[in-house]
């Protein structure tokens, strides 16, 4: 959908009077718009999934033969996990957070290069809707990818604990439309430098993902990285995706909500603020 269309989509449903209204009005007209280009190519969606499913099928069996047949009995127990899957699965979803909806920021970096940014910016809508829709936009397709990888880990060994798995899922939507919101507030700092986002989108990556543990258990690891973990935000956040697709309900699930809370509340506000300093 144009920026032109966004227009009409709001001037055809009247301008509400009341601010909150306004404002919520505005938040779902960009979130559609959003929503709707990404529903017309979903093999795009799917097509994405290609790396995850590598990890899923040819990287975790390797974590059960590397230590005799089960994950590390610290690990293991830990997550509450009944197989290598079980335990591998739930990190693999927040990668997939990571390395989609992190990178969101340069399809906003790309509207700057094309224009489309600026046409958006003269319509009615609210500068804040703008990145909060687009924020939020983020939960469907992270949902939905996560959906297809945990059917798909079924047959190889996953128990599927529907309760715990949804709840899962809502969590890791909570992450993603925070992690949204802050790959946009890089696009918009970064602007026309578009290695400048490459660089430091790839340099925070990789360190969170490999202090998280999300690949293999940081039990086994030297003693500086287990203490580094302790102060990186992806732990908690994983180690409560671990226990709730295990079925359990325990302190990891609260401190799981603390990170993505955060995440969120960071996010739209780094997001909020970068849009309308970038627009003064």
């Amino acid at each position: 959908m144009s920026a032109t269309s966004v227009i009409e989509y709001r001037a055809g449903s009247g301008l509400p009077e009341n601010p909150v209204a306004r404002q919520v009005h505005d938040i779902v007209a960009v979130a559609w718009r959003e929503l709707r280009v990404t529903l017309r190519d979903p093999f795009s969606q799917i097509f994405a999934l290609g790396q995850p499913l590598v990890f899923l099928l040819l990287f975790a069996p390797l974590l059960s033969g590397a230590v005799g047949g089960a994950m590390a009995p610290a690990g293991a127990e830990a997550a509450g996990a009944e197989s290598v899957i079980q335990w591998f699965l739930p990190g693999l979803l927040v990668m997939i957070a990571l390395f989609g909806t992190g990178m969101t920021g340069s399809n906003l970096l790309f509207e700057m290069q094309m224009g489309s940014y600026e046409r958006i910016l003269a319509s009615p809508l609210t500068r804040s809707s703008i990145i909060v829709g687009r924020s939020l936009k983020e939960f469907v397709p992270l949902v939905l990818q996560a959906i297809l990888l945990t059917v798909v880990a079924i047959p190889f060994g996953f128990t599927l604990h529907i309760g715990g798995v949804l709840v899962g899922l809502l969590m890791l939507g909570i992450f993603g439309v925070g992690l949204g919101a802050l790959s946009y507030a890089l696009g918009l700092a970064s602007k026309d430098r578009e290695w400048l986002f490459w660089t430091v989108q790839q340099s925070v990556t990789f360190p969170l993902l490999l202090l998280a543990g999300m690949m293999l258990p940081l039990e086994s690891g030297p003693q500086w990285m287990q203490v580094a973990s302790r102060f990186n935000p992806i732990t908690y956040l994983v180690n409560g995706e671990r226990a709730l697709f295990a079925g359990e309900l325990n302190a990891d699930v609260a401190w799981g909500f603390v990170a993505a809370l955060a995440t969120l509340v960071v996010g739209l506000w780094a997001g909020v603020s970068g849009i309308r300093r970038a627009t003064r």
